[in-house]
């Protein structure tokens, strides 16, 4: 097979492109937590698509799933006509995920991706309180169009929008001054003050863990006085769950373990399993005042993701799914902070929960070259923070134990490279 020569990307594709440049190989084959390139050089996935691959690539059961479906002629494309495909998983997803949570929430299908699921929850806050603006937080990460960006940190892909990005106030996320600063006293100060120039928001987003941020967890009880504040003012709470959901903490949304109660909640990436693109929005059922077609998108309610994002609910009948996934958790999380520990000369804090998790590491530019490194040894993973400063870790939640073991020593032998001298313990 005639193989792909990289000057094709470098002579046709935008310079835009990103991931190509980090990664600079031409990949043709993947398998659960593998990947492997055009001269059949194997690497260890710890990228997972941005978060859009926690159940690994082509997972068995999924795929069977979908080539069935389309050797049966099942609908490829409806817009959000009624289909057998949706049908199964919305009675999936209320079974499987929401009663057994004591959840209700009705779902919304907008366009396909994460930032659709963010506009389309911005347009419902605004059209419920009938207020204009929404409270955000610094170095969130809440998607690429203009709704999504003005509730987005990183500047400079605010400054990529080429217009002013309004109606939208940003708050000092938790511990984002300081391990002292309680940042929800100063934010409760500017609704209660009215000399602040604050006005009441339609609704506050958040990220219980800030993924591009650099992996910045909240504190449970930051995020209970969070739902406590929206509940004392009458402001919405949103939560964007597109990267540190559907099991990416450990538990299939992100909040659960801190026991709030979001007025509606933001799906997409791994929803679908297999990759397919797929957003969904979860609102409280008094909030579903749409008219029909007032939110809508020709690509809404992807049935081949509905087929495989039924398939992979699977996983969540069952508690062992969980316990599987607290447990690599604790091994990364053991490994990280003995990494730390050894190589002094990283300057690293281990950051996140769960599988979503890495290293901030102090000096520049460090922690690219981690990542750097450890492509070159066989492992793919990618740097976040708004300065890059934190390697990321995202293995699949379904990694074999070997697997996760195999990749964390590429990690430990990339560190050890860049800072040269260990101190072992």
């Amino acid at each position: 097979m005639k193989q792909t020569d990289l000057n094709v990307f470098e002579q046709y594709e935008s310079e835009v492109r990103s991931y190509c440049r980090s990664f600079p190989t031409v990949f043709n084959r993947a398998k659960g937590s593998k990947m492997w390139d055009e001269q059949g050089r194997e690497y260890i996935d710890f990228f997972s698509g941005a978060g859009a691959l926690n159940y690994g690539h082509n997972n068995d059961q999924m795929k069977d799933a979908l080539i069935d479906y389309i050797k049966e002629d099942g609908i490829t494309h409806s817009l959000d006509k009624a289909t057998t495909a949706k049908g199964q998983f919305i009675e999936a997803f209320n079974d499987i995920i929401l009663k057994p949570r004591n959840m209700n929430y009705k779902m919304m299908f907008p366009g396909p991706t994460g930032t659709n699921a963010v506009e389309s929850a911005l347009k419902l806050a605004r059209k419920v309180t009938g207020r204009t603006d929404v409270i955000s937080f610094t170095n969130g990460f809440h998607g690429m169009t203009i709704g999504s960006l003005s509730v987005t940190g990183n500047a400079m892909k605010r400054k990529g929008a080429g217009v002013p990005l309004e109606h939208a106030v940003t708050m000092p996320y938790d511990r984002f001054v300081s391990e002292d600063l309680e940042t929800l006293e100063y934010l409760e100060r500017f609704l209660e003050n009215g000399g602040s120039g604050v006005d009441i928001p339609a609704a506050m987003i958040v990220e219980t863990v800030q993924g591009e941020g650099g992996i910045n967890a909240a504190r449970f009880k930051w995020l209970k006085k969070l739902d406590e504040i929206c509940k004392r003012w009458d402001i919405l709470l949103i939560v964007d769950d597109i990267q540190a959901g559907i099991g990416r903490t450990g538990t299939f949304f992100s909040f659960e373990e801190a026991g709030i109660d979001p007025d509606i909640v933001c799906l997409s990436k791994s929803l679908s399993g297999y990759g397919l693109p797929l957003a969904i929005m979860l609102s409280k059922p008094e909030l579903d005042v749409w008219k029909p077609g007032e939110h809508n998108g020709t690509f809404r309610g992807n049935n081949h993701a509905f087929v495989t994002a039924t398939a992979a609910l699977e996983y969540w009948k069952s508690d062992d799914f969980e316990a599987s996934i607290k447990q690599k958790a604790d091994m990364t999380h053991d490994f990280l902070h003995r990494l730390v520990e050894n190589y002094p000369e990283l300057k690293g804090t281990v950051k996140g929960r769960g599988l979503m998790v890495g290293i901030a590491c102090e000096d520049d530019g460090v922690a690219e070259e981690v990542a750097a490194k450890a492509f070159e040894l066989g492992l793919i993973m990618e740097t976040a923070g708004s300065n890059d400063d934190v390697f990321k870790l995202f293995p699949a939640m379904t990694i074999s134990e070997d697997e996760l073991k195999q990749g964390l020593a590429i990690i430990e032998e990339s560190v050890k490279n860049v800072v040269k001298e260990p101190v072992l313990n």
